[in-house]
């Protein structure tokens, strides 16, 4: 789970509630940019291991999920 998601939710009820700061609104627009970055990052993570298999047996992934991981893999040995 996403650590900050607690404090992005605190913040958003008390939006609701209309009792947010400048402050906070700063913090929550922040946070959820952070949120968007970690969300896409797993996502990422999630398809490039991903394996497509056919009726017959035969690996049908897609070449571009297979040059993102080839890219993402070249990119954790340098």
């Amino acid at each position: 789970m996403i650590q900050i998601l607690p404090r992005i939710n605190e913040l958003a009820k008390k939006q609701k509630e209309g009792m947010l700061t400048a402050a906070e609104i700063a913090e929550q627009i922040i946070l959820r940019k952070q949120y968007l970055e970690q969300f896409r990052a797993q996502a990422h993570g999630i398809i490039t291991n991903v394996k497509v298999i056919d009726p017959n047996g035969d690996d049908v992934t897609p070449q571009q999920v297979i040059d993102a991981k080839k890219a993402r893999l070249d990119n954790n040995n340098d």
